[in-house]
């Protein structure tokens, strides 16, 4: 397996978790976002999106992070992502799409950036910005996580499934900023460090990437 990706991704972030807690070895390519890899023509004709994550799996081309954790999960069951009933699937599902389509998406480096470059906005702005969207997707899931019964040591009862794959780089995201607070979210901060005893995780942390800067 060849995984493209950049450290500071946390969609890339959540395939690394996702292929290590699959126990599977795959080689790293890495795109510089800062240094616009992305748009080059040789990569343009991997994943014409200009995105991270892809993945080739001995020919298969995939992108976009959720379905590559759900390929894998369909191709490599063990451990499972999703949890056997269909309410359990559904519910690990919406956990991880609140971060991955609601949080991720206009929070993300190239959304700021254009606030900048485009807007003009200055890094107080964004800053304020940044911070509004993961306190509102993180009010909800932490109101999930304690109060519906069904998160254990994780976020769906014991095992690490695709809800935390999504949640730990969100909360690495969330400390970018000295000004986040972490504080009103005392279970995603439980379920985090369960997670980060974790090698899949700990593997899988931006600054513990070859292309770390």
């Amino acid at each position: 397996m060849k995984l493209y990706g950049y450290f500071r991704s946390s969609a890339a972030f959540r395939v690394r978790i996702a292929l290590n807690l699959k126990g599977l070895p795959y080689e790293q390519v890495f795109i510089h976002l800062r240094k616009n890899d992305q748009r080059s023509a040789e990569y343009l004709g991997i994943n014409p999106q200009g995105l991270v994550p892809t993945l080739i799996d001995d020919g298969p081309v995939l992108t976009q992070s959720l379905a590559i954790m759900e390929y894998l999960d369909e191709t490599r069951p063990q451990p499972p992502f999703l949890p056997a009933d269909p309410v359990g699937r559904a519910r690990v599902r919406s956990l991880a799409e609140a971060v991955a389509c609601d949080i991720h998406p206009i929070d993300n480096l190239r959304v700021l950036q254009f606030l900048s470059r485009q807007f003009g906005h200055k890094e107080p702005d964004i800053e304020t910005w940044f911070n509004h969207w993961i306190n509102l997707g993180f009010e909800a899931i932490e109101k999930t996580l304690a109060s519906d019964g069904k998160a254990g040591t994780f976020c769906h009862g014991d095992t690490p499934g695709l809800a935390d794959i999504c949640l730990v780089p969100q909360v690495f995201n969330a400390r970018r900023y000295p000004s986040f607070d972490m504080n009103p979210y005392p279970t995603i901060m439980r379920i985090f460090d369960n997670c980060m005893k974790l090698d899949a995780f700990g593997r899988a942390v931006p600054e513990k990437q070859p292309d770390a800067e």
